[in-house]
């Protein structure tokens, strides 16, 4: 492990991973609150893998679970980095492609498995995975998996597990119900904290620019990569898959074969092949909703773009998290109109500290033009018509002919020969 670290060029720990290791080496649950960016995932990957013994069952003995198909793969890479020198077995499930190509990777036997929620219980109960030998459950990004609503998979999950098992849980925020998650299933933690949510990061410098309009934006963002060329890999965030889809159809005609696009709607291939291009550098920009702003590790990100402004404070905080990592620089720009300056607001409150404007750049046009999202909404009155009181009339029912009515009640043949006659009948006696 430690050629590993040397190969990765990892000397010094971060400040969670100082925090987490012995605590985690000692056997005890473990809730770790840090932000993104600071290697939450070599924080609990090293002691786990410190603690590691070879064995011959085909059963995985680790379980990582994690809320993205993308964030799989890049837990499954970090493990491989470190278990270079190691005969360590590892493999990544999720949705989104067929049980089919996945199985083997179980069948053929595994001691670490990575997983998304849904396709981990689809290998439970259909007898392909077996957690009996399950030694240390870990949760990542568990704040988001519960925002996303996967608790009712989690506990479904934990009922399968070996009562005698270590849990380490590692999240951005502590929210309520993240609290009554631990209280219910987790064994006296110990909670570390590095760095909550909220807490600026020295190293990014972050700015904010007033804007009108969508169009305008889209102007703003072309001049910024036209006119500037160390923005040299851009991570634009939007808040729809709508949106993302507008931004990239505007920007990619202007620079082609440079620009990416990542959302929930695009196939399981695209988003792949999105993520590795720009992580490769083949890709100047990429284009993405906050999926990707969780836990997903870019390198060298120069700058992150807020489109728009996200309503949920700490998002802003995951989306500039992913420049600025490693102790290097980075910088973070928000275009903000009229009705975000509320949710600045809440941001700035939350960081405790000022974001500053930037002065719009005179080369940019201000477009009047407005989108239909943007244009004034006419709200009818809705009056209705007075309507006609409707006519009361009583039931729908009327008496039966006495013929049609059904009496319990017998007839003697001469009432019946009367009824039938009109008069009674005789059998013909001769009048005396």
């Amino acid at each position: 492990m430690l050629n590993a670290l040397s190969d990765l060029h990892i000397t010094v720990p971060t400040t969670i991973q100082e925090k987490a290791f012995p605590v985690i080496m000692s056997g005890r649950d473990v809730v770790g609150v840090a932000q993104t960016g600071t290697g939450k995932t070599i924080a609990y990957l090293l002691p786990c893998l410190r603690q590691w013994k070879f064995s011959k069952e085909k059963a995985p003995t680790v379980l990582i679970v994690v809320p993205t198909r993308e964030l799989v793969l890049q837990v499954v890479d970090d493990v491989e980095q470190l278990t270079k020198y190691m005969n360590v077995r590892v493999a990544g499930v999720f949705g989104g492609v067929n049980m089919i190509q996945q199985t083997p990777l179980i069948l053929k036997g595994i001691d670490i498995l990575v997983a998304t929620p849904g396709r981990l219980l689809d290998f439970a109960l259909n007898g392909s995975l077996k957690l009996r030998l399950i030694k240390r459950f870990i949760i990542d990004e568990v704040d988001e998996m519960l925002n996303l609503g996967f608790r009712p998979q989690l506990i479904r999950i934990i009922d399968l597990l070996p009562a005698k098992r270590q849990n380490l849980m590692f999240s951005a925020t502590i929210t309520d119900e993240l609290k009554l998650f631990i209280a219910d299933f987790f064994t006296d933690p110990l909670e570390i904290e590095a760095a909550r949510t909220g807490t600026p990061l020295v190293n990014i410098k972050q700015a904010a620019i007033k804007v009108p309009n969508f169009n305008t934006k889209i102007n703003l963002l072309k001049f910024l990569l036209q006119a500037h060329a160390e923005l040299s890999k851009v991570l634009v965030f939007v808040s729809t898959k709508k949106l993302a889809d507008d931004v990239y159809e505007k920007i990619s005609v202007l620079f082609p074969n440079q620009v990416g696009i990542i959302h929930s709607n695009k196939s399981q291939n695209f988003r792949l092949e999105s993520f590795r291009a720009f992580n490769a550098n083949e890709l100047r920009v990429l284009i993405a909703t906050d999926l990707v702003a969780r836990g997903l590790d870019f390198d060298d990100i120069s700058h992150v773009i807020n489109f728009d402004i996200p309503e949920i404070p700490e998002n802003y905080m995951h989306r500039i998290g992913r420049t600025g990592r490693a102790d290097k620089k980075g910088v973070a720009i928000a275009f903000v109109t009229k009705n975000d300056k509320e949710m600045l607001t809440s941001i700035e409150a939350l960081m405790q500290c000022k974001v500053g404007l930037m002065k719009m750049p005179d080369e940019v046009e201000i477009s009047a033009l407005l989108t239909d999202d943007e244009l004034p909404k006419i709200v009818m009155k809705n009056a209705l018509p007075n309507l006609p009181k409707p006519v009361e009339s009583g039931p729908a029912f009327h008496e039966k002919k006495d013929k049609n009515k059904k009496v319990n009640q017998k007839i003697r043949r001469p009432e019946a020969m009367r009824i039938k006659y009109g008069k009674p009948k005789t059998r013909g006696e001769k009048k005396l």
